[in-house]
């Protein structure tokens, strides 16, 4: 996925590059030295000290309503996570100000001239749809799609694998089709190779919702009930529609056109078709993030 830039010689207004009276940017609070090229994402802003007591070192702790920075050395690497908290519209500022930090000179307020491009996965947890997948499997997330509309915003522009799974997706069902928040976008070949290859490799459902936009009924009946099952019918290049989340894609679509490498990758903690809850979550997500760490 691409899109258009601004201008590198274009000076940014103060109402669209807001930073804070110290000199950082405006919701994150960081500025380049903040931020290592390799950055782990969560959305729970209790999950970051827990990685990052697992750092050798650690040389930086922000923090600022659901976004939780920590900077430091694992193995010789440096490595910033950073909790997003929930949701495709927080990962608009999240991204946004991440790659505004080490590709945007503050003080001029230009883009640098060299670019630096991030290495971002996401550590999360999800549901999946397939009775097949065990709980306390990973899933690395090949492609997401979403209807959130963030990408539209910047006019993006699909990449030809992202088009044809779109077009697959939106011939298959027709409430994709016929919204215009409607996007795919795909991980970073090169980061799958190297973190997740062992991982179950599938397609992901990033929802805008918790309950009623993954097919869970509370007080308010979900119509996404038989959309679930739906979905695990769907096929496409040797890929299944593996399981819901709610911040891939636009992680992917904003990574991609930033001029980031993105990836995915969950723990499953529910399965959606055999109603099994992972009671050794707690492991699970540890072994998961070890893992990554390790990889990285």
């Amino acid at each position: 996925m691409r899109s258009q830039l601004r201008d590198i010689n274009s000076i940014i207004p103060h109402s669209e590059l807001i930073l804070r009276p110290e000199g950082s940017i405006y919701h994150l609070g960081i500025t380049a030295e903040h931020i290592a090229n390799k950055v782990i994402i969560v959305g729970d802003p209790e999950r970051v000290p827990k990685i990052s007591e697992m750092f050798d070192e650690v040389t930086h702790k922000i923090s600022g309503r659901e976004f939780i920075i920590h900077t430091g050395i694992y193995k010789g690497k440096e490595i910033t996570v950073i909790s997003s908290g929930i949701g495709v519209d927080n990962i608009d500022i999240v991204m946004t100000e991440l790659d505004a930090a080490v590709n945007v000179d503050y003080k001029t307020r230009t883009a640098k001239q060299h670019h630096t491009s991030l290495e971002i996965v996401r550590i999360g947890t999800s549901g999946c749809m397939h009775s097949d997948i065990p709980v306390g499997s990973f899933v690395s997330s090949a492609y997401s799609f979403a209807l959130d509309g963030v990408p539209q915003t910047y006019d993006a522009i699909p990449s030809e694998a992202e088009s044809k799974l779109q077009t697959a997706l939106a011939n298959q069902f027709s409430w994709l089709k016929n919204n215009t928040g409607f996007y795919v976008a795909q991980c970073n070949a090169e980061l799958h190779e190297r973190i997740a290859y062992d991982a179950i490799h599938g397609i992901t459902a990033t929802a805008n919702g918790f309950y009623g936009p993954q097919g869970r009924s509370v007080r308010l009946k979900s119509n996404m009930e038989n959309r679930i099952d739906e979905y695990a019918q769907f096929k496409y290049d040797g890929l299944r529609v593996t399981n819901f989340e709610m911040e891939s894609a636009g992680i992917y679509a904003m990574a991609s056109m930033l001029g980031h490498k993105a990836l995915s990758v969950c723990a499953i903690l529910v399965n959606r078709a055999t109603k099994e809850f992972n009671s050794d979550s707690l492991r699970s997500v540890e072994t998961l993030i070890r893992t990554v760490l390790d990889r990285f």
